[in-house]
């Protein structure tokens, strides 16, 4: 097996199963972690990316997990690190996206939203840091759309992304003495199963980056395992937006 910048460490990835969150596990793991992932319904693909890192020669873990719920949140991250034995990086992905005018959206959209998009990281942290030694990682994945909503009907999301900023800068303050580095990282549009670099949009989405294309799941969690490394540790509180020029 090949000492990379991660080896020995441990990882959960949150919503691990696909798209943006899989390609995260799936660097993380080629650069040297063991990784656990949570899911909410499909299976079968949670286990075909445990089946591809440990083909990687690295520990696999997935975990169903309904994010809204709180105490299931807090086992999870307790089951990676009994699991893995440690934990030393927590990616937070999982994320819901309702979109439609405010409104449309009412209580149980806003309610969902905030659980899973802001209280589940919270909680998440929380109860990372039980587990997580000095000098660990926390990274959020936000989105270009907290930065700028080109479309109607995004309000909600935006706003429960634009959280993130908050809790990323405020906790690389309070964990700051313990080495602990806190980043959130903003995907552009990005080609995954939900939303396709061929689909009815893609045309007009992709138009309004500087590069005039969708990224690639890997060109996010290339920035991610960078923040995740050794190499990143005077990077704390930061926003990367890995756009394409989206928001520029």
């Amino acid at each position: 097996m090949t000492t990379t910048t991660l080896d020995g460490k441990a990882a959960l990835v949150t919503g691990g199963s696909r798209g943006i969150g899989a390609g995260i596990a799936l660097r993380l793991a080629q650069d040297g972690a063991d990784v656990a992932l949570t899911y909410r319904q499909n299976a079968e693909r949670a286990a075909a990316v445990v089946k591809q890192i440990e083909a990687l020669g690295r520990r696999a873990y997935a975990i169903q997990v309904d994010n809204a719920d709180p105490d299931a949140v807090h086992d999870a991250v307790d089951s990676a690190a009994a699991e893995l034995g440690r934990l030393d990086i927590l990616i937070n992905n999982a994320a819901v996206f309702l979109v439609g005018a405010v409104g449309d959206l009412g209580a149980t959209e806003l309610e969902q939203t905030i659980a899973v998009n802001v209280r589940a990281p919270y909680l998440a942290v929380r109860a990372a840091l039980r587990h997580l030694d000095d000098g660990g990682r926390i990274i959020s994945i936000g989105s270009n759309v907290g930065e700028r909503a080109v479309f109607p009907g995004l309000a909600l999301y935006a706003m429960s992304k634009t959280a993130l900023v908050g809790l990323t800068r405020g906790l690389a303050r309070e964990l700051g003495p313990r080495g602990i580095t806190v980043n959130l990282v903003n995907p552009g549009p990005t080609d995954t199963d939900a939303n396709p670099a061929d689909g009815p949009n893609a045309g007009t989405i992709a138009g309004f980056t500087a590069l005039g294309r969708y990224a690639r799941a890997a060109e996010i969690a290339a920035t991610v395992a960078h923040l995740a490394s050794p190499e990143a540790g005077y990077v704390t509180g930061a926003v990367i937006n890995v756009d394409g020029g989206f928001t520029s």
